[in-house]
């Protein structure tokens, strides 16, 4: 991997390369939450953000999204050529990412996320944990792949990991805004990502975990949460790697409709109901337990789908706390 730094004083320059590319999206803060919003000038974006409410996932599994209606050709819309630059991700949102590629980009691959994820570009960024981060107990906490830069926070700039082609044309075509790396550089980067290491305060223990699940289906303390539970869902809309979704057609009117797709939920009832009028959750209990299962079985071939970016836990209107719900798991086996 090649590493370079981009000095701070020239983060403006950089920048409105980035902009020439396309449409620039970074995270700002609004409304005491942070999001993915377009950005035109560096002042609007926080770099010290945590997370954001919505992950950057939206950008290529929407909310709602029409796929097409009778009379067109059921395509990606022409609006939506122009590239993506993501600017800020941190290393667990890369992580969910490369998830999605998982169930996506996996034959039949689904053309809308393939076309988004082929004109986007990733740029990843350093972060310091807070309260509800425990990323680093699932192995999250650091990006190898999935990413054309990753921004290291360095008190005079940026050490740059580069980790993909596009990644190097990138610091091919601003040869002039990059340097090599020092040794000073390297004991800069080090200091900060121990620091982070130090910072963390949540832990999932990932021993047996798989087996303890098994063993625990009938614990008593999955009933307990579940009456705490409101089922709002908020928990698998701010994940960074649900991805269930239904497929409706909607009148418009006498005689026209349009296909939609549209995020869904496993905590709302309708979820698990199939033809026959069966629902194979029926109940709050039922669909509580089975977002712990998706989340924390582990897949040795596709590991865990939690990345531990802590939006489960931060906006949770009941505060239930994911790692505090399988600890409690964990000690009910006796």
């Amino acid at each position: 991997m090649k590493y370079v730094k981009l000095h701070s004083e020239n983060f403006g320059d950089f920048f409105t390369y980035l902009m020439g590319l396309g449409d620039l999206y970074a995270p700002v803060k609004k409304g005491g939450i942070h999001t993915f919003q377009k950005v035109l000038k560096p002042k609007n974006i926080d770099f010290h953000y945590t997370r954001t409410m919505l992950p950057p996932k939206k950008f290529f599994v929407k909310p709602k999204e029409e796929l097409f209606r009778p009379e067109g050709k059921g395509m990606e819309n022409t609006t939506e050529n122009t590239p993506l630059i993501l600017l800020g991700l941190h290393s667990c949102d890369i992580h969910g990412l490369q998830i999605l590629d998982k169930v996506y980009l996996s034959e039949p691959a689904d053309p809308y996320y393939r076309a988004r994820r082929e004109r986007s570009i990733v740029i990843g960024m350093s972060c310091i944990p807070d309260e509800y981060c425990f990323c680093r107990s699932l192995g999250t906490d650091f990006a190898m792949s999935g990413f054309d830069l990753f921004l290291h926070e360095l008190p005079d700039g940026w050490l740059v990991r580069v980790g993909s082609i596009r990644g190097h044309e990138i610091v091919w075509a601003n040869e002039g805004l990059f340097d090599e790396v020092s040794d000073e550089d390297f004991t800069n980067f080090r200091t900060f990502e121990e620091k982070r290491a130090r910072a963390f305060r949540r832990e999932v223990k990932k021993e047996g975990l798989a087996d303890i699940l098994d063993l625990a289906y009938g614990s008593p303390i999955w009933s307990e949460y579940a009456e705490r539970c409101l089922a709002c869902g908020n928990c698998t809309l701010v994940c960074p790697t649900c991805r269930c979704y239904e497929v409706c057609d909607r009148w418009l009117n006498a005689y026209d409709t349009v296909r939609e797709r549209r995020y869904d939920s496993c905590f709302m009832e309708g979820h698990g109901l199939v033809a026959g009028g069966h629902n194979f959750r029926p109940t709050r209990l039922d669909r509580f337990r089975h977002r712990y299962y998706c989340k924390n079985y582990f897949d040795p071939e596709a590991g865990f789908n939690c990345v531990g970016c802590g939006r489960c836990d931060e906006f949770c209107p009941a505060g239930i706390e994911h790692v505090k719900v399988l600890e409690e798991i964990r000690g009910s086996l006796r």
